[in-house]
């Protein structure tokens, strides 16, 4: 495969959450990449029975012919065939169907095989209509659901609600209520922590104008109940690309009290590409850079080694992409004006695909400390398609190893300093992760030729 059709790959991590409160299996985490092609039949000339028998064959057949890897992991596809295509025939309503095409591929115990069903399938201007947000973040400390970031001026600042905060109730859904129906379900690919977090962040969306009431701990453990009216985000809406959905792209660069060049996105979309590589140059004098990919679940694959050859001053390899046949390299090439100071890249349970490629290839050229928590180990390169029913299909079409070979899929990447979240130190108003960052900088910043790229020789 050529490059260039290897910078079309999709490496998205995108949660269909919808599935956690329709009681069904909570394993998926969609990602998505450029169609292979459009296998439709016109539900005008077939029964939905039919389209739903075409579309089962696709999808094992698929698996059957393209898989990378021919032993399935040492799952007998033909068996699984053999158990799913009964209960697919008698399968009364999409829905149902739905549900058991991805049990199938859940047997194979793998992130990056999904189906997205229509309903769950929006553009641009419906994405960003049922967008609202209250403007803060969250994540599982100790089994609990603790607010760990507050936007200035939104309506979770405005109500009061400070880091370190605990929810305990999201509308009518108690917190533990997600925490159980997570436990219970089945072939979760992704530690249970992720599922919980993004479950809680999907209820507190909606349109924007709408309410949400929360029952939460203060930072005396006192309970309090507040209900918050939903805001349109900041961020710009990136276009489709391909059957990749919208997202909402927010972006941040600043300076720190020392210098320290700080910069954040939450997805990788190309409308933000041009905003990181002004961003980088704009920080070429700063003492050190810190590349702030906490919950960033990944996006588009080419952006990875895009954005490592802004960091070089040589080439190097972030890993490669290996299919049922042949393998594509995934190259930093140096780009005119790169950074050469010290990089550190925050990552944490949320960080996934796309952004564990950047990440994982960063740490091993030496290029970059990795600072926070082990990723969520999901970083297959995908394709999808659609089905005749007009649901989509992904499916992984490689597995990614870094250049040591070490497979990032199941795993994640290991911080280089592993610091985790605490909620006395948010309720403190201390971020610990970005302040081990900036002492890693500090560190490498002091080191014999800092400022010329001595990081790949740590």
């Amino acid at each position: 495969m050529r490059r260039a059709s290897a910078s079309r790959l999709l490496c998205a991590l995108l949660l269909l959450l919808a599935a956690l409160w329709r009681g069904a299996p909570a394993q998926e985490e969609v990602t998505t990449a450029p169609s292979l092609a459009h296998q439709e039949t016109s539900a005008s000339v077939a029964s939905p029975a039919s389209l739903r028998q075409e579309s089962f064959e696709i999808v094992w057949r698929t698996i059957k012919e393209k898989h990378f890897d021919p032993t399935f992991g040492g799952v007998d596809w033909d068996a699984v065939r053999e158990q799913y295509a009964p209960r697919v025939a008698k399968a009364s309503t999409d829905q149902e169907f739905y549900g058991l095409l991805q049990r199938m591929l859940g047997e194979l115990h793998q992130s990056h095989f999904n189906i997205i069903p229509p309903e769950a399938l929006i553009n641009s201007a419906d994405k960003e209509a049922h967008d609202g947000s209250i403007g803060c973040d969250l994540r599982v400390i100790n089994r609990q659901v603790v607010i760990t970031r507050v936007g200035p001026n939104t309506a979770a600042a405005r109500a009061g609600l400070r880091p370190g905060f605990v929810l305990r109730e999201i509308d009518s859904t108690p917190v533990d209520e997600i925490f159980e129906r997570v436990s219970r379900s089945r072939g979760l690919i992704l530690n249970a922590d992720f599922y919980i977090t993004r479950a809680a962040l999907a209820r507190l969306k909606g349109l924007p104008a709408t309410e949400v009431r929360l029952q939460y701990l203060d930072e005396k453990d006192q309970p309090h109940e507040v209900t918050l009216r939903r805001e349109q985000p900041a961020g710009e809406m990136s276009p489709r690309f391909g059957n990749f959905p919208p997202q909402r792209a927010e972006f941040e660069m600043k300076r720190l009290a020392d210098g320290t060049g700080y910069i954040r996105f939450n997805v990788f979309v190309m409308p933000l590409m041009e905003k990181i590589r002004a961003a980088i140059r704009a920080l070429k004098d700063a003492p050190g850079l810190i590349i702030d990919l906490r919950g960033n679940p990944g996006g588009i694959g080419g952006m990875a080694w895009g954005t490592a050859g802004m960091l070089t001053g040589q080439e190097f390899s972030l890993g490669t992409m290996r299919m049922r046949t042949g393998h594509v390299n995934f190259v930093a090439f140096p780009q005119r004006n790169a950074y050469g100071g010290p990089v550190v890249i925050l990552i944490d349970g949320l960080s996934a695909s796309t952004t564990e490629i950047f990440a994982a290839g960063m740490q091993e050229a030496g290029r970059a400390i990795i600072v926070g928590e082990r990723s969520a180990g999901a970083a297959l390169p995908s394709f999808i398609q659609k089905l005749p029913t007009g649901a989509l299909f992904q499916y992984a079409i490689a597995d990614f190893r870094t250049p040591k070979g070490t497979l990032i899929e199941g795993r994640g990447v290991v911080p280089d300093v592993e610091i985790k979240l605490r909620r006395a130190a948010l309720l403190e108003g201390r971020d610990i992760q970005l302040d081990a960052a900036l002492e890693q900088i500090k560190r490498e910043s002091q080191k014999p030729g800092a400022g010329s790229q001595s990081g790949f020789k740590r």
